[in-house]
């Protein structure tokens, strides 16, 4: 199963994790997975390449991306940094709700 944490105090969200395989198919057939991958890795490549800033990026086994972003952003920036990783959301839950026995995505203070 795919997990995704996403990290919000005062409506900010500063980080997000997502780690496993959805397990839907086999190894490069995976809908599940690839439709994960592709919205997290484009919304953090949209978040670099539209807000410029650098988030604190780690990547490892199982599928595991870690993302935080910077907490001293100028309050447009980061207003875009927010609309930017709450879009990925959406695209996440609409992924959950029809595949929820293969991610599951949870909300943290």
């Amino acid at each position: 199963m795919i997990r995704v944490t996403v990290k919000e105090s005062a409506d900010r969200i500063s980080s997000f994790e997502m780690s496993g395989h959805a397990d839907f198919a086999e190894h490069g057939q995976d809908l599940v997975c690839a439709g994960a991958s592709a919205v997290s890795f484009g919304a953090v490549n949209a978040i670099m390449e539209l807000t410029g800033i650098e988030p604190d990026i780690q990547q490892g086994d199982s599928g595991l991306l870690k993302v935080a972003f910077p907490d001293n952003l100028d309050t447009k920036i980061d207003e875009q940094v927010q609309l930017l990783v709450r879009a990925m959301i959406v695209s996440l839950k609409t992924i959950e709700q029809d595949y929820g026995q293969y991610i599951k995505i949870t909300f943290t203070a």
